[in-house]
């Protein structure tokens, strides 16, 4: 019975792990985001931007940082298309996030899927790399100024 479960466990735990992760990120818990991740870690959100690959922790998390530090995030991962294989997991979420930068910045709402490959070592899983498509961005513009009234 317990080799039927550990596949089960497996799962149960990447989802937990990928739960702390958007949390970590959206309540900017830096320290907690950054244990979620491999030191050799690969950052790839090529698609749609002028970013290059990222290889290297400190350095992903610095270039996420870069982007999103004083934004409101919320990100969403459904539908896990979870592969196993003995200490190593190729994970495909759905996604859709929304980032909010200064209310003079337009803000977006995004669609589309995290490619990811997770570890497990001593304490748990840790994400080796992500890879970020995107189906559809919708873009919202800037909040509109607010206008003093005078009487």
């Amino acid at each position: 019975m317990k080799d039927e479960l550990d596949p089960l466990h497996a799962k149960l735990a990447l989802m937990e792990a990928k739960a702390r992760y958007c949390r970590m990120l959206d309540t900017k818990d830096w320290v907690g985001y950054t244990n979620l991740l491999t030191e050799d870690f690969v950052l790839d959100v090529t698609e749609g931007t002028r970013v290059p690959v990222i290889k290297g922790r400190e350095a992903a998390v610095k270039q996420i940082q870069s982007s999103i530090l004083t934004a409101r995030t919320v990100h969403q991962v459904h539908s896990p298309e979870i592969e196993l294989n003995g200490d190593e997991a190729h994970v495909v979420w759905a996604l859709q996030d929304r980032v909010i930068w200064s209310a003079d910045r337009p803000s977006i709402t995004g669609y589309g899927h995290y490619h990811e490959r997770w570890v497990r070592r001593e304490g748990g899983w840790k994400m080796a790399s992500l890879r970020l498509t995107r189906l559809h961005i919708d873009v919202h513009p800037p909040a509109p100024a607010k206008v003093a009234v005078s009487s």
